[in-house]
């Protein structure tokens, strides 16, 4: 990495618009944040091993390579002003040869902390904030005294690479953890204590380089089979006593992990109220897509701000809203009946540009504003069953 008092002063100079910003990902994540940026005046290219990305699509400029084409990344450095993140799972290999050219937000360090779920908890703990109750799991025996410390029903998950409940089994034994070891290893897996929990929230935190701090209101996640469904703000009542806790924490996660960009702070609400964090992701995150209508700056825009070393944006609430994702199986029989979201004026469809519908796959996302969180929530899970068409279904 540059390190030199030069490179380290430019750090800290703002980045102006008609730059050329780069993102390491091609999904629809970098997708919004190219709309973002452009909007403001910047340049996008796109790092990215995958033809057609949705990212790609709408990019001024994309680099098509593997993440571990040292001369690729390289190219990718030398042509852009800083490097941002689409998604937490780039090899770090690929972050730390860009770093040696250009300031990647977030940084090796980070990534390193939040790709592998058995480093994440750790330093999260020993920073002194409450998270899940964990084992790290590298052999039977260790498993033994997973099953010991945790009892069980536990859930095991692989410590690298998991997203949307993939790459996790939930053990209701001794013999079912074992099995579900040699299914999920041979490497380090991580068993956490399953959490009778009352709801899952979440909290999007933005930090730049000059040290500025921003936090949104806290959001109320419902998932369905591992893959959040429909995300509200502002939260149910009964939780909104929480938020300024989940701020102070929010806050404290990013300046002790010395996080730049945008970074997403999922908590479980225990039965006895207590926050406990599931997971990170330093980037835009999901339940945070609703903040481009409903909140005065959206997590898109922050994350070019918080990148760019620019002033921080508004993140306050301005009306209700809920977020519902739409998976591949809206578009089982066909197109959807875009027509029951484009005749609602408080709803805003958001498509990503992926050829394929599957099973589970993100292909876009709804948002409707409404004067209260649950009434904006049930106007989205109304319009996603009115996009779905009828007829024989293409898959199961």
């Amino acid at each position: 990495m540059n390190t030199s008092a030069d490179s380290q002063a430019k750090d800290q100079s703002m980045i102006l618009p008609g730059a050329r910003l780069g993102i390491f990902g091609g999904g629809q994540l970098g997708r919004m944040f190219a709309h973002a940026a452009q909007r403001l005046g910047y340049t996008v290219v796109v790092f990215t091993p995958d033809q057609g990305s949705p990212a790609g699509q709408v990019a001024q400029e994309t680099i098509l390579a593997d993440y571990e084409d040292p001369k690729a990344v390289r190219r990718f450095a030398e042509s852009v002003d800083v490097i941002s993140l689409e998604f937490e799972n780039i090899p770090l290999d690929a972050v730390a040869r860009a770093a040696e050219v250009v300031s990647i937000r977030p940084g090796f360090h980070v990534l390193e902390i939040a790709q592998h779920r058995i480093r994440e908890k750790t330093t999260l703990r020993n920073f002194g904030f409450s998270v899940t109750p964990f084992v790290g799991v590298e052999s039977t025996d260790h498993l033994q005294h997973a099953g010991q410390e945790l009892g069980f029903p536990m859930v095991l998950k692989t410590a690298l690479w998991g997203y949307d409940g993939k790459g996790q089994r939930k053990v209701n034994s001794m013999k079912e953890a074992i099995a579900a070891f040699e299914l999920l290893g041979p490497s380090a897996v991580i068993a956490e204590k399953l959490i009778d929990f009352q709801a899952e929230v979440s909290m999007l935190v933005a930090r730049s380089p000059r040290g500025e701090v921003a936090v949104y209101p806290m959001f109320y996640n419902e998932h369905s089979n591992h893959i959040l469904d429909v995300s509200t703000c502002p939260v149910p009542d009964q939780y909104a006593a929480i938020a300024s806790e989940a701020e102070s924490i929010a806050r404290g996660v990013i300046e002790s992990i010395d996080c730049i960009g945008l970074l997403c702070i999922e908590f479980f609400i225990s039965k006895s109220g207590d926050l406990m964090i599931n997971e990170l992701a330093p980037r835009p995150h999901n339940s945070g897509h609703l903040t481009m209508e409903a909140c005065r700056t959206g997590q898109f825009e922050q994350q070019v701000r918080a990148v760019c070393n620019l002033p921080l944006g508004d993140t306050s609430l301005i009306k209700p809203a809920a977020m519902a994702n739409l998976l591949g199986d809206v578009w089982s029989v066909g197109n959807p009946r875009y027509e029951a979201a484009f005749s609602q004026p408080n709803a805003f469809l958001h498509l990503y540009g992926k050829e394929d519908a599957r099973l589970g796959r993100k292909m876009g996302h709804l948002t409707c504003l409404a004067d209260s969180g649950t009434e904006a929530a049930n106007q989205a899970r109304q319009i996603r069953d009115s996009m779905r068409a009828s007829g024989n279904r293409l898959f199961d």
